[in-house]
């Protein structure tokens, strides 16, 4: 559908592409992967015809429609949310409105038997079935639907998009894209402003409703779930391989070996023969096999291991001073601006060494929790730091906030305090930015690079308490997994904002979900949290998009929702009270269990003595209270399950 022949782009001496040849076939998803600044944005601006190439060509079919969603747009404001979001099917409003106009003409006009009548007549029918063709009864429910899949409430519909952060904003222009379904859709880090529900709704559009699309992402998880095609662009060429990205990953290493395996074969048989030729080369009794070896070697065809690139980021957070046992606790926390409610008695308390997420849909609370954690914002409740806490910083806006007009090096320099000036060149170069690219611009660098410079301001002093809110946006796979590591064996607390799923696996070991006004606590890894709320199905998300016809039956369904609502109240306040008893018997059981298993560690030790092991009735109560201990543990596991049944009729 989309070829691309002899594709080749220089700056100024640098070849970025250099003759790269291949094809996007109808109905295709491929993953565009590659290191930060091996051009994979160039990449999808020349298939979108924003940037030409230095030579080579890009062939498309007559009426093909592409659509290119790039990192960062200029974004219009005056319309609503739903207004704007309409904006993607301009050309069935047009239809409508002249269907509007002829028909009104057909109503006024009287000449029944004239040629012009029957003109409008036909224009009538035309249009008619131009309007049902293009999708025009149902795409007020389309628009509804999607909006309501990428995150947005009905109640945001009406509101001007100018009451919305950039990251909401994008997400209008990304349903705008994807309501307009054209043939090659192009997407640039479109996961960077979803969380966790949308993303998955996502996946779901992508995979089942698209036609071909490019992407490029460095969320794993996002593109195993989407792509069966992944292309790496490295050292200016591409390796093209018809699987997705983690098979593609084994696929490449396996590959690799097998070049090095026969090269290195290769290279063991040219040896031999140069030492044959070498050692008789001057004895005429050997002559024509020596010649033959000559010849031999100058028909061979030398094999080649593709070149690999090897820039790695080197990361290592300091040693953490020792902090106290909780670093953070919080209170009956209550955060609202103005008459808007973020949340309410957030309880919670994270203790030294946790690794922690803290995951939901965006605007529920998340960055704003860390911001009282970090004393920028006012709060109700009660919120603490432990003794010594030291915190390390990482904004979601922070590689945004660099000055573009200072240097890689005169960025860091100018937050250096003390000895760690004097390895200033050291660190940015296990940052990759080495000889050279210090001296470059910030506002030249790319998003990945802004996030890499960014990130090395946590490591000019030891800290012990690392907050990153949404620290992988725009870095790629290899440093997204160093980062990982360099998480895993800081010997510190750790507080991540994130929506990358493969991210999280493994890094955290309990989940804060924001939600409703609320923060709870999911013990276990994002997988497990993901398993235990069955996201995967996203039912309820697809429940709440069901679309009235009209905007009356609209009215009527919040109508009917609100009555439920009130009606519900007595209900909710009774499941609550529920859910205290509960509560209070699991601590009270809890407590049973503490106190029967240390009579049980006496009696333990009083029949490890003579005396003890002589008396018969301390081996009858040490029966008795294993029995008690494994009854009040069944109690527990009866109560717990009854609590988490409750929570979810919440």
């Amino acid at each position: 559908m989309v070829s691309i022949e002899g594709l080749t782009v220089e700056f100024g001496g640098f070849t970025l592409f250099d003759d790269i040849s291949f094809v996007v076939n109808k109905k295709e998803r491929i993953a565009l992967v590659g290191k930060n600044g091996a051009g994979k944005s160039t990449m999808l601006k020349i298939l979108a015809g924003i940037q030409p190439p230095t030579r080579g060509n890009v062939s498309y079919p007559k009426e093909i429609t592409i659509g290119y969603l790039p990192q960062h747009m200029t974004l219009n404001d005056g319309n609503t949310v739903f207004e704007e979001a309409s904006l993607a099917f301009a050309h069935i409003q047009k239809i409508e409105s002249e269907l509007e106009y002829v028909n009104k003409q057909l109503a006024e006009r009287t000449d029944y038997e004239s040629e012009a009548y029957s003109n409008l007549i036909e224009r009538s029918t035309y249009l008619n079935e131009e309007f049902l063709m293009s999708g025009g009864n149902n795409f007020q429910a389309e628009i509804e639907k999607t909006l309501m899949g990428l995150g947005f409430k009905r109640t945001d519909f009406t509101r001007p998009t100018s009451e919305f952060s950039g990251g909401w904003r994008m997400r209008i222009e990304l349903a705008k894209l994807l309501l307009q379904r054209p043939d090659v859709l192009l997407l640039d880090e479109p996961t960077n402003h979803l969380d966790i529900e949308s993303i998955q709704w996502f996946e779901s559009f992508l995979s089942t409703r698209a036609n071909a699309v490019v992407l490029v992402s460095h969320d794993r998880a996002f593109l195993d779930a989407v792509t069966q095609r992944t292309i790496e662009i490295s050292l200016g060429r591409i390796y093209d391989y018809k699987v997705p990205y983690t098979k593609y990953v084994e696929l490449r290493k396996e590959y690799r070996e097998q070049q090095m395996r026969a090269f290195e074969n290769q290279q063991k048989q040219i040896q031999k023969t140069e030492e044959f030729i070498e050692r008789f080369r001057y004895k005429a009794t050997k002559a024509v096999q020596v010649q033959s070896r000559i010849k031999q070697l100058d028909r061979l065809e030398r094999l080649e291991v593709d070149e690999e690139d090897s820039a790695m980021l080197s990361l290592k957070f300091p040693p953490a001073p020792r902090s106290g046992s909780y670093p953070v606790i919080a209170e009956n926390v209550e955060k609202s601006y103005g008459d808007h409610l973020i949340f309410k008695d957030v309880t919670l308390t994270i203790h030294r060494g946790d690794k922690v997420a803290f995951v939901g849909k965006n605007g529920e609370g998340k960055s704003t929790l860390v911001k009282c954690i970090m004393d920028e914002i006012d709060f109700k409740g009660k919120l603490e730091l432990g003794h010594n806490v030291k915190i390390g910083y990482f904004a979601q806006n922070q590689a945004q906030l660099l000055d573009g007009e200072r240097t890689v090096f005169e960025t860091i320099d100018y937050v250096a305090v003390g000895d760690i000036r004097t390895k200033i060149r050291d660190i940015l170069g296990a940052f990759m930015f080495g000889g050279e690219a210090s001296d470059k611009k910030v506002k030249v660098l790319s998003g990945g690079e802004r996030s890499r410079l960014a990130m090395i301001r946590l490591l000019l002093e030891p800290v012990n308490l690392l907050i990153l809110d949404e620290p992988t946006n725009h870095l790629d796979m290899r440093s997204k997994d160093v980062l990982k590591k360099a998480i895993q064996d800081f010997d510190g607390t750790v507080i991540v904002v994130s929506h990358d799923r493969d991210f999280l696996n493994g890094l955290v070991d309990k989940v804060y979900e924001f939600g409703n006004q609320q923060v709870k606590e999911h013990l276990g890894g994002i997988y497990a949290f993901l398993e235990k709320k069955k996201m995967d199905s996203l039912t309820e998300l697809e429940k709440g998009s069901s679309t009235a016809n009209s905007k009356s039956e609209e009215v009527k369904k919040e109508e009917i929702q609100d009555v439920a609502n009130k009606l519900s109240y007595e209900e909710r306040k009774e499941l609550n009270k529920q859910i205290k008893r509960v509560e209070k018997q699991i601590e009270e059981t809890e407590k049973e269990i503490e106190n029967k298993e240390t009579e049980k560690t006496e009696i333990e030790e009083k029949l490890a003595t003579p005396d003890g092991g002589m008396d018969t009735s301390l081996f009858e109560r040490h029966a008795q209270i294993i029995k008690e201990i494994e009854e009040s543990m069944n109690r527990w596991e009866e109560l717990t399950m009854e609590l988490e049944e409750l929570a979810n009729n919440q």
